[in-house]
């Protein structure tokens, strides 16, 4: 075995799976490698059919890749080459499906011990895992209740303390907290980062929101079309995006229309409705270049100021901690988003856009 494998908690390495065969095949991962470092967290973001829950779910012995391997540690869970597939309970690993899938007629208790109990484990250290577990998670005085009993964060901790009573090498999470209201799901993103960086735990979560994969996670997968697009920190996904389709996906953006009138290394000169803008180049370059900006960067001013455009407000929202002010011409050709402490007055403005935030792919 590679030292590659035995220094990381998983390793997947040019996975393909695909749907159907022959002619009516469709390719769902398209030659994806990862690698999940002991007490890691990474995402795999993405939008819907970019494979994300189908790569957690290769990995958790649900479905069956057509190519590549797998490794759990220092062992290989999958091999296409060799035809071998480890069944999914032998893989050890926790599971934590977006249902929750807690049995309704069985207490908090029994749910967690289940599993323990299929292992034939003594009844004796079934309850002392199954205590310590659910005291980690504030669960202890709830072991008697039943699911229907407790709310929807409750039930989240139940089917977290089930994937955790085995001590799994590595935890998977399938979107944790898509069931949660807005408020809860705050509160239980902040809870699940802090339990896995206290307890040291090494998981891979698959999330649609780029918000809860950048709080949660160590490390972004962002994935599009079945294969890896970018991936990186946090920080540096959301900061220096080397594509379009990440620079879209990892925050809320304005889109310019814009004639490129020059080039010199990554700077770049645009023309944005008469007016010359200075702007960076980012990624390969396309054909068809597409100038960004996230709309906490527009800088809203009240006279000419330098990198800027001038444009009418049109109408301002009020969305509690600022206003998002909307701008744009008459004709509609340009519409564009900024924030402001204050409700402003309709009139034009000079959005000033700095030179290293306007990106061109």
């Amino acid at each position: 075995m590679t030292n590659e494998l035995t220094t990381n908690e998983l390793s997947v390495s040019d996975l393909h799976l695909e749907y159907g065969s022959g002619a009516t095949a469709n390719p769902i991962l398209k030659g994806v490698s990862m690698h999940l470092q002991k007490g890691e967290v990474v995402a795999l973001l993405g939008p819907s059919g970019s494979g994300k829950t189908t790569l957690l779910r290769a990995v958790a012995g649900l479905e069956s890749p057509k190519l590549g391997t797998i490794a759990i540690g220092d062992r290989v869970v999958f091999d296409g080459s060799r035809q071998f597939e480890m069944p999914a309970e032998q893989r050890s690993l926790g599971l934590v499906f977006q249902s929750y899938a807690l049995w309704p007629h069985k207490t908090v208790f029994d749910n967690v011990a289940y599993g323990l109990k299929l292992r034939k484990m003594g009844a004796s250290e079934i309850k002392e895992r199954v205590m310590e577990v659910l005291k980690q998670l504030g669960l202890g005085h709830l072991a008697e209740r039943f699911p229907h009993q407790m709310s929807g964060g409750q039930q989240q901790r139940v089917a977290i303390a089930r994937a955790l009573v085995y001590n799994p090498p590595v935890i998977l999470l399938d979107e944790p907290l898509s069931n949660l209201d807005a408020k809860l799901r705050e509160e239980a993103r902040s809870f699940l980062r802090e339990l896995i960086v206290r307890l040291g735990l090494s998981a891979l979560m698959v999330t649609h929101d780029q918000g809860e994969a950048m709080a949660i996670s160590d490390r972004i997968l962002l994935l599009n079309n079945g294969k890896i697009e970018q991936q990186g920190n946090p920080q540096s996904m959301y900061e220096t995006p080397n594509t379009l389709f990440t620079a879209e996906f990892m925050g809320s953006n304005n889109r310019l229309p814009a004639k490129v009138l020059g080039r010199d290394g990554n700077a770049v000169t645009l023309d944005v409705n008469g007016v010359t803008l200075q702007a960076t180049a980012r990624g390969k370059g396309e054909t068809d270049p597409a100038t960004v900006i996230r709309v906490e960067e527009v800088v809203v001013r009240a006279e000419s100021t330098p990198n800027a455009l001038p444009l009418p407000l049109i109408t301002c929202m009020y969305l509690g901690d600022k206003w998002e002010c909307i701008f744009g011409t008459a004709d509609g050709s340009i519409h564009l988003r900024a924030y402001s402490k204050y409700k402003l007055d309709a009139r034009t403005y000079w959005l000033h856009m700095p030179a290293d935030r306007l990106w061109v792919f």
